[in-house]
């Protein structure tokens, strides 16, 4: 296994939903804490959607494992940030046997 670098600081967020004023509800992002991450670009494409032209890249986000369920273990649905940046998390798996750290596949989309 190489060794894996935890250069950069990004802060975990989850959606949560927010009665508004209107019997319904808007989504809102909630910090639940900051994590050391490797971030390595994989694969990515242009797009045009609306008349908008789009990139989409996906990455590899590492992370320290943590325990299934605790609110520090990164999981789909949820995203990264880091500054102005997003990473969508799409899916998560342990990295090695042992569970020391996690595979986190994500994706930003920046609008050109």
């Amino acid at each position: 296994m190489m060794r894996v670098r935890l250069t950069r600081k990004l802060a975990l967020e989850a959606p949560q939903q927010v009665p508004d004023a209107a019997g319904g509800y808007s989504e809102t992002w909630v910090e639940l804490g900051e994590v050391w991450a490797e971030v390595t670009a994989r694969t990515g494409r242009g797009a045009d959607y609306g008349g908008v032209a789009t990139g989409r890249m996906a990455y590899r986000i590492v992370t320290r494992g943590a325990p299934p369920g605790v609110p520090s273990r990164p999981q789909a649905g949820q995203r990264f940030r880091e500054g102005a940046r997003l990473f969508r998390i799409e899916a998560v798996a342990e990295k090695d046997p042992k569970g020391r750290y996690l595979t986190c596949f994500a994706t930003e989309e920046v609008a050109a």
